[in-house]
């Protein structure tokens, strides 16, 4: 199975503390801990499979979900679908991600979604520029 460079997957509910334990447990690393550096940003790095992740946390980042991202190929993920399938059932909220690696020509606007429930869908979802 081919492993992404990156994860990112949107969250339509931000709970800090609930994707922080989330995080800890998934990546197996209790000492992650999410910081805010910004308006609306939290980061953190930990350590999986030996190699150092860093991870962003974007409030409001589309259309009112969240973005996360995984900036580093050595997490439980090899994609952003197994992240976000993951995140929805952990978190208990609707993930989204794209489809798979972007390449010029696709349309930017289908995106994977995943529901608490396990329901998967490809779904349209147009930036709205919010």
């Amino acid at each position: 199975m081919e492993r992404f460079p990156d994860i990112e997957i949107y969250l339509a509910r931000l709970d800090a503390d609930a994707i922080e334990n989330w995080l800890q447990t998934a990546l197996e690393d209790a000492e992650l801990q999410l910081k805010r550096t910004g308006k609306g940003i939290w980061r953190a790095n930990a350590t999986c499979g030996g190699r150092r992740v860093g991870i962003m946390l974007v409030e409001r980042a589309a259309d009112g979900f969240a973005s996360l991202w995984f900036d580093c190929d050595a997490t439980p993920w090899p994609r952003d679908t197994d992240c976000a399938r993951d995140a929805a059932r952990a978190l208990a909220c609707e993930a989204r991600c794209s489809l798979g690696g972007w390449q010029p020509g696709d349309d930017p606007d289908r995106f994977w979604q995943v529901l608490p429930d396990g329901q998967e869908a490809t779904i349209d979802w147009p930036d709205s520029g919010q």
